[in-house]
């Protein structure tokens, strides 16, 4: 008699309970929603108001510089300084010809900064840039 009821007590412990597993997989999930797009901004900058909606462009050919007021300078959300980013550019350049820079400058922002970006951009024979702005408001 006593040997069965070992058996039996064997048979409850070989069940596993996945409620706690689950519930730290959905607290995972909520957690990785929640801070996704906070990785994704970029430096804090008010654009000039101006400009036309933009044409299609493949998504993988832009690189994105930004200019903080301060001088400050991003490369694809990276902070870099001007050689650095020239030198990105051009490999760049190299291994995409259709290459766009998108070039983000704070509206109050120093203008040298922005000129340093464009005049990089085509010593370098790199033709296809944007001084990107807010588009205007529908009337």
């Amino acid at each position: 008699m006593r040997r069965f009821s070992q058996k039996s007590s064997l048979v409850t412990l070989s069940e596993i309970n996945i409620t706690p597993l689950l519930d730290l997989a959905f607290v995972l999930l909520i957690i990785f929603i929640i801070t996704t797009p906070l990785l994704e901004q970029g430096l804090s900058l008010q654009l000039p108001k101006g400009g036309a909606p933009d044409t299609p462009i493949d998504k993988k050919s832009v690189r994105t510089v930004e200019i903080a007021r301060n001088g400050n300078y991003t490369y694809n959300g990276r902070t870099m300084n001007l050689q650095n980013i020239e030198r990105q550019l051009v490999g760049d350049y190299k291994a995409d010809p259709d290459l766009v820079v998108y070039i983000r400058t704070d509206e109050q922002g120093i203008n040298k900064h922005t000129y340093a970006v464009i005049d990089a951009c085509q010593r370098h024979g790199i033709t296809r840039f944007s001084l990107r702005t807010v588009p205007p408001k529908a009337q």
